[in-house]
């Protein structure tokens, strides 16, 4: 006898009803670049407007309409924030206030096509939307590795050219790549720290990085240097990934699949944790790491309830642009923030005049269960 199939991913959403409501540097370069990808205006110094940025990557990636040009394959969340009140001394934003904020997102990978299996060396990316009591809304866009891999938008257009497929391979021009590589220290060290990371097994069980410096003003107008980062409650395991191939043949979404499993055991949870800069560290560059001796506050617990596609999901229509802001929380002088804000409305605008194409989650024509209440 043959053992019983496993049922699909669009099955299983709809069975559990599910979250109702809502070479190997050059290829990692290559699609953790994927997630820098929002007004269309110039963006200075370099005059690169946010439509250049998206033109890069859909040259980079090639065209998917109806997607977002960059992190295609996701899965939109919903949650909500606990904050334990040990925020209110470093932000006045109300969402430090003790109590409850709600909160929807979406996990996904930073890869560029939407139909990508999940066994591919690339970050897992989590971008929140948190709508406070007064109305105000943070939007965050996270990666699970700390860093990016170069520091400027001018620097990141050159690194989608020169990690670009060429017709005759459909990879990498090598040449192009080492010479990249040769002027840019701080992409090879990305580059390095990706291989020697660990990679979670899980989008439960993954740290996720604000990559870019914030400031936080406090009720006083003090104004301090931070990053954030979350940190699971979930044990962390490595993934293999000699065994990517293997995995892929067995089932192409099994992180996503992962997820849904979690999930319907349980809600599951991060911990909100803000590192405070000291003087010298630097908020201008986001290659450039802190020491890992710097303070560190848990101000509150994120908990993500339920899933949902995106085709009914609350994530569809939403950039997780950086620089939406609430009153305590402002930019840092860190030029992606501009570049990643100007490249998202670019990608929303766009992919809103597209005709709208089921997700890698959902083209086998099964629509899950309309979001409800999770009991």
């Amino acid at each position: 006898m043959h053992p019983p199939s496993r049922p699909s991913l669009q099955e299983r959403f709809r069975r559990y009803r599910q979250p109702a409501g809502f070479a190997l540097i050059a290829l990692v370069i290559g699609v953790i670049v994927a997630a820098f990808a929002a007004s269309a205006g110039w963006l200075t110094p370099s005059r690169l407007s946010g439509a250049d940025v998206a033109d890069t990557l859909e040259q980079h990636n090639g065209a998917h309409p109806g997607f977002r040009r960059a992190h295609q394959k996701g899965v939109c969340v919903i949650g909500h924030f606990d904050s334990n009140g040990q925020g209110q001394a470093l932000s006045k934003a109300g969402v430090f206030a003790p109590g409850r904020t709600p909160v929807f997102g979406r996990f996904a990978l930073a890869v560029g096509t939407p139909y990508s299996p999940d066994g591919v060396p690339a970050p897992r990316s989590l971008a929140l939307n948190f709508t406070q009591a007064d109305g105000e809304v943070w939007r965050m866009a996270m990666n699970h590795v700390p860093l990016f891999p170069v520091a400027t938008v001018r620097d990141f257009v050159a690194l989608q050219q020169a990690t670009a497929p060429v017709p005759d391979t459909g990879k990498p021009d090598p040449a192009r790549v080492a010479a990249f590589m040769a002027a840019h220290p701080e992409t090879r060290a990305f580059g390095a720290l990706m291989k020697s990371t660990p990679t979670p097994s899980s989008f439960a069980n993954g740290n996720y990085y604000s990559i870019n410096a914030f400031r936080f003003v406090d009720a006083g107008g003090r104004s301090r240097t931070v990053r954030w980062s979350l940190a699971p409650e979930a044990a962390f395991v490595a993934l293999d990934r000699s065994r990517f191939d293997a995995l892929n043949a067995q089932d192409p979404n099994f992180l996503f699949n992962d997820l849904l499993t979690r999930l319907h055991a349980g809600p599951q949870r991060w911990h909100l944790l803000i590192t405070l800069a000291e003087p010298g560290d630097r908020s201008d560059n986001a290659t450039v790491q802190w020491p890992a001796d710097r303070t560190r506050v848990d101000v509150g617990t994120l908990v993500i309830e339920q899933a949902a596609l995106e085709e009914n999901g609350p994530c569809r229509n939403v950039t997780f642009d950086p620089l939406v802001l609430p009153a305590g929380i402002a930019a840092s002088d860190d030029p992606l923030l501009s570049a990643r804000s100007a490249a998202y409305a670019v990608s929303l605008r766009r992919r809103s005049g597209e005709p709208p194409r089921p997700s890698a989650l959902a083209r086998d024509g099964v629509a899950p269960a309309p979001m409800e209440p999770r009991p």
